[in-house]
């Protein structure tokens, strides 16, 4: 992945990494060989569809389907695809890791989100409150990911 040149990120405070382009991220998901048994989303602790978000990415559908498909269980892709440590989830697990370098999943994830936020988020809708209430005990990607659901059907939800 590209990335900012030392001197001049040493006189700001921009990511270090600049993400893919658009042939990039092409380049990247054609390598995904979209096993039969996906040990990828395995390893991914919110179970993002991963050979399928990257098949989208493949049809060039990033901001309609593959962000789509990531968002169904990931509510947070732009962070995650910067921060969570996929080297040691759903890459460790990634087959082509086996004889060389694994799909890099979570740079293709960033690139999906970043594509969303350049040409326009789609904003959901959120329903009538339905009174209920929900605890999530965690506060973390897992928990807020799993709070989602709850939201969009109407009820409130509170992380603890």
């Amino acid at each position: 992945m590209p990335e900012q040149p030392a001197e001049e990120r040493r006189k700001n405070f921009n990511e270090v990494a600049l993400g893919y382009t658009k042939e990039d991220a092409l380049a990247e998901a054609s390598r995904c060989l979209s096993c039969k048994d996906p040990k990828c989303v395995e390893g991914c602790p919110v179970n993002v569809d991963i050979p399928g978000f990257i098949k989208l990415v493949c049809e060039e559908d990033f901001s309609g389907g593959a962000i789509e498909r990531i968002k169904g269980t990931n509510a947070l892709p732009a962070i995650c695809g910067r921060v969570c440590p996929q080297e040691t989830q759903c890459e460790a697990l990634c087959v082509l890791g086996k004889k060389g370098q694994p799909v890099a999943i979570g740079r293709l994830e960033r690139f999906c989100a970043d594509y969303e936020r350049q040409t326009g988020v789609k904003v959901p809708e959120v329903p009538e409150p339905t009174g209920k209430k929900v605890a999530v005990v965690g506060s973390g990607r897992r928990a807020y990911c799993r709070s989602r659901p709850c939201k969009t059907g109407g009820a409130q939800s509170h992380n603890f």
